[in-house]
Order: structure tokens, then C-alpha cells, then sequence
């Protein structure tokens, strides 16, 4: 199959994208002279302007706010030969049949697919024990292969870094002499959070080390941590909520050596830019490591030891609570003692 332009499809959240930007990586050693298009939501747009694989992205938001004629002629346009629904959409896959799109790959999952797709995978997440970063790959392996993708290979296929500098001005917040490092302790609804009382506690101990601890979030989460009196709990950290576009917290991410956190988008950034990333994640499918796990070259996780599902309707997760701050620690500090030192005598 002879592709000029693919348009891969994935309209929800900034982890989610990350761990499409794999794809992305293969579909652009498959079909090097493509041009390859992303279509996702607004919020996402500075992940995919820091992937080298795609040449454009295309705001979802902006193109489901046209009368239904624009939007047909706007994808028109873009003269797509085929479209990745990676994460399917029943308008989105309609959109793409009126706009005439040649080729339309989706999952047979979904009713609306067998009715406006004409490639259809057989593709089921939902009882998956596969990586999400591998249903992505195998969902396009009609184009690509990919049966033989593990998830070793996966770190060197982001091809994602910051679109511009890092910003000079986070010079005067780091410390060279210190292992610099990012808690990001909520998850805005999308991930099982570990508490505010755990995040302090780990705090409160590596800043007794030799660490710099920032505390990354919204403005939002900002203040509902300061209402909840965390950083008084926390001890000697820096609080930088609220004071970074995602642009800038992609920069921020690349500038310091870690990052602890949920199952969250900065977690996901951290371990594709190839800094020690540790995720807190419950032992409950589909929302256990197995699925949803960063991967990168120093990347890893926590969860308990035991088969739950108790949890999942309740707003406070028990097993989540089962990992401690001396946990979390340890498997810190033994990864900085493997790849920060190896990477220093290199």
C-alpha cells in the first residue's frame, strides 16, 4: 500500500497520546516519505509538536465546531489517503467517510466502524493483558507488522523532545549540586491517586536527602493543596503548580533527573524523555501497570501485591494506600544509583 498522507486519530488525554507516539514512530519507518497528521484535542497539541514523527496537528475541537459541511470540505482538503482510528469516535468516523477518505482502519469493536470503516481490525482493550502501547501498535499492524514489537523496543520509537530550548529561567530554580526531582501528586479524575499524606511523607524524607523536590500540578491542584495544608506536611519543597503551560512543563520535565507520580501524562513525558520515572499504580484492571506501565529505559512502577477489585467504585483506593513512602524511596533511590551514576561515567 502506497500512502502519501495518514492521519492518526486520538482525541483524549496527554498520556494516552504519549503512548500513541510509538505508532507514530513506526508508521514513519514504514512509510518514510508519508506525511503523517495527528487529530487530537487542543490541550494535547504541544506533545504532538514534540514528536518528531508528526508534521501536523490538527485541533478536534476546532473542526467538531464547524457546521458539518465545513468540516467535511476542511478534511477534504488535507487530501488524507488513510486514517488511524485509535481512539474511535463515532462522529470522527463518519466524518471520515463523507470527506472520502480512501482508506478508514478501525477496530470491529465498535457498531459505527463496520458502517464507516472499510480496513477492520480485530481489536478488543476492554479484557486486554497487553500494554497500551502495544494494542496501539497492533491495531495498525495491517500497515505496519508489528507482531514482533515488544515492549523493550518501545523507548527508542517516541521520538519525542521539546520543540524549543529549555526555558534559562529554570536554571535559578534547580540546584546542580542535588538530584533534582518532580512529585506530581494529583491526577485531575484520570488515574488512582496515592494521597497527599504519602506524597508529603516521601517528601518530607528526600528532602532530608540529597534531593530537590518540586510539586508539579494545575493551578487548581495548587490550591487545593495549600487548602489542604500539604506543603506544610512536605517540608522543604518548591511549589511550581500553576506555573507552567504544558510547552514549558515539557521543558521542565527535560531539565530535572526524575519524577514520581500516578498514572498520568508527566509521568509518561518523563519516561519517553528518559528520566528516572517511578508510577504509583492499583493492582485493578484495565487500570494496572500491565496496561498502563511507563515505559522507558529508566522507568518503573509500584503496586500491590495482591488481586483487588473491591476498590473500584470507591473514590478512595485501599490498595493504593498499601504502597508506602519507605517503598517508593527505596526504589527511587535504587534507581538513581543505577542510572544516574552509569550515566555519569559514560
Amino acid at each position: 500500500m502506497k500512502l502519501k498522507h495518514i492521519l492518526i486519530s486520538r482525541t483524549d488525554s496527554i498520556g494516552d497520546v504519549m503512548l500513541t507516539l510509538p505508532l507514530a514512530g513506526l508508521l514513519r519507518k514504514r512509510f518514510p516519505d508519508a506525511r503523517l497528521s495527528f487529530l487530537g484535542m487542543p490541550y494535547t497539541k504541544p506533545v504532538i509538536e514534540s514528536c518528531s514523527h508528526i508534521d501536523t496537528f490538527i485541533d478536534w475541537k476546532e473542526l467538531k465546531e464547524l457546521p458539518e459541511e465545513q468540516s467535511i470540505a476542511r478534511l477534504k482538503a488535507l487530501n488524507v489517503d488513510l486514517i488511524l482510528h485509535v481512539f474511535p469516535r463515532k462522529e470522527i468516523a463518519r466524518l471520515a467517510r463523507k470527506a472520502g477518505i480512501k482508506y478508514r482502519l478501525g477496530s470491529t469493536g465498535r457498531i459505527y466502524h463496520w458502517l464507516n470503516c472499510n480496513i477492520l481490525v480485530p481489536l478488543s482493550r476492554r479484557n486486554s493483558q497487553l500494554h497500551e502501547s502495544i494494542l496501539n501498535i497492533k491495531l495498525a499492524r495491517k500497515l505496519i507488522g508489528g507482531e514482533g514489537i515488544s515492549l523493550e523496543q518501545i523507548p527508542s520509537l517516541y521520538g519525542f523532545s521539546p520543540r524549543i530550548p529549555v526555558d534559562a529561567t529554570f536554571g535559578g530554580l534547580l540546584d546542580p549540586n542535588e538530584i533534582n526531582i518532580i512529585l506530581h501528586p494529583r491526577s485531575k479524575g484520570s488515574a488512582r491517586e496515592w494521597g497527599i499524606d504519602n506524597f508529603a511523607a516521601l517528601a518530607h524524607r528526600l528532602t532530608n536527602q540529597s534531593y530537590k523536590v518540586f510539586i508539579t500540578g494545575t493551578r487548581a491542584e495548587g490550591d487545593m493543596l495549600r487548602k489542604e495544608g500539604f506543603f506544610e506536611k512536605a517540608g522543604d519543597v518548591k511549589d511550581v503548580t500553576g506555573m507552567f503551560d504544558l510547552n514549558q512543563l515539557i521543558q521542565f520535565i527535560q531539565s530535572t533527573d526524575a519524577l514520581i507520580a500516578g498514572s498520568t501524562g508527566p509521568l509518561h513525558i518523563a519516561s519517553a524523555l528518559d528520566k528516572i520515572a517511578i508510577g504509583l499504580y492499583p493492582p485493578i484492571k484495565p487500570m494496572d501497570p500491565g496496561r498502563w506501565a511507563p515505559i522507558g529505559r529508566k522507568s518503573g512502577y509500584l503496586v500491590a501485591n495482591k488481586k483487588c477489585s473491591q476498590c473500584r467504585k470507591l473514590n478512595k483506593c485501599e490498595c493504593m494506600q498499601l504502597i508506602t513512602p519507605q517503598q517508593v524511596e527505596q526504589k527511587l533511590n535504587s534507581y538513581v544509583k543505577i542510572y544516574m551514576i552509569k550515566d555519569k561515567n559514560k
